[in-house]
């Protein structure tokens, strides 16, 4: 941990939402609120300010770009600018490239994987998924279960063609059988979603989480509630939809006009599941054609639509890591936190300059 045994953080300590501390030591790596005995002055370093856990970008793609799988070290430098920023837990929701490596450097972010995108054929981006027909699903989502790290991502809909729109992508029953499947493996399962067509059927087949959800409405929305079923709206991706819808406007107009009115109720659609009860993590879909680095923007976005500050934060903090089961600033836990200069609680912009981001014990930014 640069050259002190001992790193002291002092100032206000966010635990949770309720749970406010003044200080915390990081011994060994790891987080303690005991005060080390026998420590040389000279072997402590103290950071000031204001802590929070590690943020957690819920919806990432490292080792992807907009041309499908990247190498070694473009992967790295992708991982490295999510970490600057302080998103030091990832879920990769989806990826063609074997990026295993990370688990081994303990300067990079911690990254829990949905294996490789699984979609239906010729109805994704090329080079990115596993495109199969209904028939093999359950065989693809078993292989991917085994793959990740408890997550199963599909693509639940996409533009067809021949309809010049967005329509779903599997049938009921393959996707009943598939999900069952993924969770007799113990992994849980999300689906890329833009429209409304496939969220019954995902939902009612017993899915764990939605991206996007873009297409949520009044009846599909508290259906999500009473299943407890997750969105991640990533709503810095969702900014790009006039110019997609734009760039599709003279092949595929009816594309384009449902585009447009998905983006145009964006806001409203968070807001409303938020008030319904729906989950609703941080999640930026870095990777692909947008930049990493995005999580402050995206918490954002959140407050933006309409979500409080502090639960706006939790989706990125406390909420997010109890939702995918790692710990936060608790006793013995990893030292995996970021330091503002003013409390993020009163104003989320703060996320967007850290001024020390703790990773494994060892400061690295």
């Amino acid at each position: 941990m640069s050259d002190h045994a001992v790193l002291h953080v002092k100032g206000r300590v966010l635990v949770g939402p309720d749970d406010v501390r003044d200080e915390l030591w990081v011994v060994g790596g790891r987080v303690t609120y005991d005060r080390p005995v026998g420590t040389a002055a000279g072997d402590i370093r103290t950071v000031q300010g204001w802590a929070l856990p590690g943020l957690v970008d819920a919806h990432c793609h490292v080792g992807l770009d907009g041309h499908g799988p990247v190498d070694a070290a473009t992967a790295e430098k992708q991982a490295l600018t999510d970490r600057e920023i302080g998103a030091l837990l990832i879920r990769d929701a989806g990826s063609p490239s074997d990026t295993r490596w990370i688990d081994d450097r303990e300067d990079l972010p911690k990254i829990i994987r949905a294996g490789r995108h699984i979609a239906r054929t010729r109805r994704y981006i090329r080079n990115y998924a596993h495109e199969i027909e209904p028939e093999g699903l359950v065989a693809y989502v078993a292989q991917e279960a085994r793959r990740g790290d408890g997550w199963v991502k599909l693509v639940g809909d996409w533009i067809d063609r021949d309809a010049g729109d967005l329509t779903a992508c599997w049938p009921r029953g393959a996707v009943e059988a598939a999900i069952a499947e993924a969770h007799r493996l113990g992994a849980r399962v999300t689906a890329h979603c833009f429209a409304e067509d496939s969220l019954r059927d995902l939902v009612e087949a017993g899915i764990d989480c939605v991206e996007h959800a873009t297409g949520l409405t009044e009846e599909t929305i508290p259906l999500f509630a009473e299943r407890g079923v997750a969105i991640v709206p990533t709503l810095v991706n969702i900014a790009t939809f006039p110019d997609l819808a734009a760039g599709g406007e003279a092949k595929f107009p009816r594309w384009s006009d449902h585009m447009r009115r998905l983006y145009d109720r964006r806001y409203d659609t968070v807001r409303a599941a938020y008030d319904a009860g729906v989950p609703v993590y941080a999640g930026t879909d870095a990777g692909g054609s947008l930049a990493h680095g995005l999580v402050a923007a995206e918490v954002a976005e959140l407050t933006l639509a309409g979500i409080p500050a502090v639960d706006a934060l939790s989706a990125t903090t406390w909420g997010a890591r109890e939702w995918l089961g790692r710990p936060g600033l608790v006793e013995g836990a990893p030292a995996d936190l970021v330091v503002y200069e003013a409390d993020p609680r009163a104003d989320v912009r703060v996320l967007a300059a850290p001024r020390r981001v703790v990773l494994n014990g060892r400061v690295v930014g």
